[in-house]
């Protein structure tokens, strides 16, 4: 791949039109990426000329998808730069030189609307009949006939420019030395170097990234329901940041060896295009909770408290946040951390550590075939056992110690541990009984057995 190294500069310019989407975000980081390797400069350019749909909402959504993920770009938005402004609503007054310049040189022309009745008129673009050939950074020469586009629109008026005009104008105004986008926008390449061609302007170096797939090997959509779409539900559903970056990285790249996990630093170091597949990536959603249990089980265990904090609050099992909280709850955050996949997962899985009284089926306490008769006698037993620890030592030694040696006298310790943990919890899968029982403490230990014992008479 032939590559110039001096002032490179790239570009993300997302629509203000909906949620940021995670084939966008993949885009992004590429771009970002690709700056990082050969010290140039990352851009976000906001194209909304498709002003009826655009809105602030949705420019928000992109830049706190963007401090999210952790890229920090260069240039655009509110850092502004030196070809601003970096929306392209605000840049009317450059595009109407280039429209009027295409219309004096006989290369546009006004025309009706062909899609109303009402008289409407338009500016298009008179292309060229010819061959229009690219060489693209990853798949090589690539070859279109333009008699097939016909004059496509390039502006609804002298003041409001369309996609192709508008960023055929921003990549050579604010200097943009590759396009690195995704292969769906492959066929507006040709009709863009025509128009930077008619214009007078060298159009920039592109690549063109390979389609992300879904499982059946399908062109990702927005609203596959296989798939999380929006950067935004990442978050709410309690992705890290991290394994976002890292699994998003792989579509479409791949260092070569073993090693799959990456932080952001560790994949500016490792980037290079060369090793982008051409191939469509798999959109694999199992990777991705693979790598996001992985990055919180590296995280301390504080860390992760404060970050659980928010979903717990939403689940109304806790009231703010702050140093008392993470102090209390950080027990309990520390009996999922090695199995937790998604921070939001955790209101379900310690709910049980903030109810007065657990709400479940009396079945639940039965181990296989054991009758409730049984059972009762089984906690009735651990009951009088446990009672006998001293406060000061009520710790998970101490409950394996004298519980352990019961469980083993049963010959199948189900029989002892499964009524002792779901009288904790209420739940069918969960912590360990000791683990939980340490949580809780003493006395809200044995209160829970007694209500397992009265649920059982009943």
């Amino acid at each position: 791949m032939n590559i110039s190294h001096k002032n490179i500069r790239v570009r993300m310019a997302p629509s203000p039109t909906g949620p940021f989407h995670i084939g966008s975000a993949r885009t992004a980081l590429f771009n970002y990426l690709f700056a990082k390797k050969y010290q140039g400069k990352f851009i976000i350019r906001i194209e909304d000329t498709d002003r009826l749909r655009s809105k602030v909402e949705w420019e928000d959504n992109i830049k706190e998808s963007f401090k999210w993920l952790g890229l920090n770009y260069d240039e655009g938005l509110e850092k502004g730069g030196p070809y601003g402004p970096y929306r392209q609503s605000e840049r009317s007054n450059i595009y109407k030189k280039y429209i009027e310049k295409l219309l004096a040189d006989k290369n546009a022309y006004w025309a009706e609307e062909q899609k109303n009745q009402s008289g409407a008129r338009v500016i298009r673009f008179k292309t060229p009949k010819i061959q229009v050939s690219f060489d693209d950074l990853l798949k090589g020469k690539i070859t279109y006939d333009s008699s097939l586009f016909g004059d496509m629109v390039i502006a609804k008026n002298l003041d409001e420019p369309l996609y192709n005009l508008a960023c055929v104008v921003d990549d050579f105004e604010m200097k943009i030395s590759h396009v690195i986008r995704g292969e769906e926008h492959i066929s507006n390449t040709p009709r863009q170097i025509l128009l930077a061609e008619s214009l007078g302007l060298k159009p920039p170096q592109y690549l063109h990234l390979p389609l992300i797939l879904n499982q059946q090997r399908a062109k990702l959509s927005k609203r596959d329901p296989s798939i999380v779409a929006k950067v935004s539900d990442y978050i709410e559903q309690g992705y890290l940041p991290e394994a976002v970056i890292n699994f998003i990285a792989f579509l479409g790249w791949n260092p070569g060896g073993k090693e799959e996990i990456f932080l952001l630093n560790s994949l500016e170091k490792e980037f290079s295009i060369e090793k982008i597949q051409k191939s469509g990536a798999i959109f694999n959603p199992q990777k991705l909770d693979f790598l996001n249990g992985y990055f919180i089980r590296k995280m301390p265990l504080e860390k992760l408290t404060e970050l659980c904090l928010p979903y717990l609050i939403k689940a109304g099992l806790i009231q703010g946040g702050g140093v008392e909280q993470i102090f209390k709850i950080s027990p309990m955050i520390a009996l999922y951390h090695e199995r937790l996949k998604k921070l939001s997962e955790i209101p379900e899985l310690i709910d049980f550590f903030f109810k007065q009284n657990l709400d479940y089926e009396k079945e639940l306490l039965a181990w296989k075939m054991v009758g409730d008769s049984e059972t009762v006698d089984i906690l009735d037993k651990l009951l009088i056992n446990i009672s006998n620890i001293n406060e000061m030592e009520w710790m998970k030694e101490k409950l394996n110690e004298i519980i352990m040696p019961i469980a083993n006298e049963a010959g199948d310790r189900g029989k002892i541990l499964w009524p002792f943990r779901v009288a904790l919890s209420g739940k069918k899968a969960s912590a360990g009984p000791f683990e939980i029982a340490v949580v809780l403490g003493k006395e809200k230990t044995i209160a829970r057995i007694k209500e397992a014992i009265v649920k059982l008479k009943l």
